[in-house]
């Protein structure tokens, strides 16, 4: 998610590794045109070696990773956005069942940037 809300996401029912954020990484790097930065927290999947191992290789297509200095979720953007989807923009129907909360949560997404926004102006 970008501050003027583009936005690009992967949904997954299962346990994120660094196999899979390696992957949506690649992907990234695949479809960018332009030199892209990406913010990161210190999750363990981001800072694991075969991780790291590929952050040249993405430099190599203009993809390029920040990590965020520990303990600074105010800074990261996923984390704002987050906070919004949980407790501003998900109706309290979504708790009902896990079918509800997936639906509720794909539409949720797909109406960031548009239906659903963050001011980032003081």
């Amino acid at each position: 998610m970008s501050p003027d809300l583009r936005f690009h996401s992967f949904v997954f029912e299962q346990t994120i590794d660094s196999e899979i954020v390696i992957a949506c990484f690649d992907h990234l790097s695949q479809i960018i045109s332009k030199p892209t930065l990406v913010v990161i927290d210190g999750a363990p999947t981001h800072k694991s070696d075969a991780f790291r191992a590929r952050l040249e290789e993405w430099e190599t297509r203009e993809l390029y990773v920040y990590l965020l200095p520990a303990y600074s979720p105010e800074l990261n953007l996923i984390e704002i956005l987050w906070r919004m989807i949980k407790y501003h923009w998900l109706p309290l129907s979504a708790y009902e069942s896990f079918k509800d909360l997936l639906r509720s949560l794909f539409d949720v997404l797909k109406g960031i940037g548009s239906k659903y926004q963050i001011n980032f102006a003081h």
